[in-house]
């Protein structure tokens, strides 16, 4: 008697085990640096190495987001020109950047095991014995992952793919045995990587592109651009970011955005644009902890879009509305955008979130503003205000307005790190949505968003 067993094809296994790497990561991320601040200020101990666990944890989520980025065929482009081409210029322009891409992740990986190699002779431990080596795997592995699926959907055909392979095996057999000295190759090789970028290259691609063929055509080791890489992502500032980002992922896709939503119509519904003032201080306060303009467009946007059209708006000014306010919540703390700007010009992140008040609230209420001129001058559908009304959306939507609060007070308060206070926002944002609401489920869709 033979037994069939379903096997789990290994793109699918490979998947899987990328997905729990990350929920494994950033649980970690959330956790420890919780654990940390509660330890220090109730018994006076910390974690052992907790920062520098945290900080090496951040690059492997970011590698592994890059490759799970590739998988899904959404890596960030600088143009999206070579989608728009005609017939059959447009599959050729895929396969041309593709393997351009490819190419540049074969070279940037290489330049990673260079670094590794280098790393593991000098012997540093992270902590509890665990070498720093070890962590910097996930940069040559990711860019390996990475390499190989944008060659995946270089082409629908294998025909297609075939050629891509061969343009990378080209484009590295150039890069190690150029026809001429390589500062005479500088020029061809950026114009390359410029017409890449044009018909739609990653973002990555271009930056460590350009650095790579410098390097290169200067004589310099390219082993040295991983050690830019890795000093930048391992940077203290630099986990509150996918913290920060997680906890607005919590909210998008939990029911936060219809309780938020209810709430700013019960306390400005009332005015004249009513609808587009709710709809400047909801997409701000969902902006603020996204960091994407993209993001809070999709969870408020089925919302609110019929709410603005039932108050008479045009389809065209509500669509306007909608998208430029997706980005007024870019200036608020705790948006990432701010803590990058705070990590590059190497000043207080504080300082970053107090500058940053102002002209957000410029922005919101030159919004508003907008909104309120577009609307129809009629009084006759708008509400009346309710205090009632007011109190209940407030109430229902406690957990989510104190959220600013606990996000910003550990930090302004001294007590609680950057890192520490994303890390605190993420697991209140996870209780409250998960198990307060219950509008996520722990099982089914934690694991689908933390990835996501």
């Amino acid at each position: 008697m033979i037994a069939l067993v379903q096997t789990r094809p290994p793109a699918a296994s490979l998947q899987r085990v990328e997905d729990l790497a990350v929920v494994f990561v950033l649980a970690a991320m959330a956790l420890i640096p919780v654990a940390e601040s509660v330890l220090r200020s109730t018994f006076g101990i910390g974690i052992s190495g907790s920062s520098a666990i945290v900080q090496h944890l951040t690059l492997i989520a970011g590698m592994t987001g890059g490759a799970i980025a590739a998988r899904e065929n959404r890596l960030l482009s600088l143009s999206t020109i070579g989608g728009l081409l005609p017939g059959r210029m447009k599959p050729v322009a895929l396969v041309v950047a593709s393997s351009f891409s490819a190419a540049v992740c074969v070279f940037l990986g290489v330049a990673g095991v260079q670094f590794v190699l280098t790393e593991r002779m000098g012997g540093q431990i992270l902590a509890y014995g665990i070498p720093v080596w070890w962590i910097e795997l996930a940069m040559p592995a990711g860019f390996a992952l990475i390499a190989l699926r944008l060659l995946r959907h270089s082409s629908a055909t294998w025909t297609g793919r075939a050629v891509a392979a061969l343009l990378v095996l080209g484009a590295i057999w150039l890069g190690v045995y150029p026809p001429a000295a390589s500062s005479t190759m500088v020029i061809p090789a950026l114009a390359g990587l410029f017409l890449a970028t044009v018909i739609g290259a990653p973002v990555f691609v271009t930056f460590g592109g350009a650095a790579m063929i410098l390097f290169w055509g200067a004589g310099l080791p390219i082993s040295s651009i991983p050690v830019d890489h890795y000093q930048q992502v391992v940077n203290p500032s630099f986990p509150a970011i996918p913290l920060f980002t997680l906890a607005g992922y919590f909210l998008a896709e939990s029911g936060a955005s219809k309780r938020l939503i209810r709430v700013f119509l019960a306390l400005a519904g009332h005015f004249r644009g009513g609808p587009a003032i709710a709809t400047a201080l909801a997409c701000a306060f969902f902006t603020s902890f996204t960091g994407a303009s993209g993001v809070t467009i999709l969870a408020l946007g089925g919302l609110l879009m019929p709410i603005l059209l039932s108050a008479r708006y045009s389809e065209k000014s509500a669509l306007g509305l909608l998208t430029g306010a997706g980005s007024l919540g870019l200036l608020f703390p705790p948006c990432l955008p701010l803590i990058l700007y705070a990590i590059v010009a190497q000043i207080p992140i504080q300082q970053m979130f107090l500058g940053g008040m102002a002209p957000g609230l410029l922005l919101v209420i030159m919004t508003a503003w907008w909104g309120v001129r577009q609307s129809p001058r009629s009084d006759s559908q708008r509400p009346a205000f309710s205090w009632r009304e007011a109190g209940r959306a407030a109430w229902e939507a406690k957990w989510e307005l104190a959220l600013p609060l606990v996000a910003l007070a550990g930090l302004f308060g001294g007590f609680a790190t950057p890192v520490e206070a994303a890390a605190l926002t993420a697991v209140y944002a996870l209780v409250a949505e998960a198990f307060v609401h219950r509008d996520l489920k722990i099982i089914r869709d934690v694991p689908r968003v933390m990835p996501e």
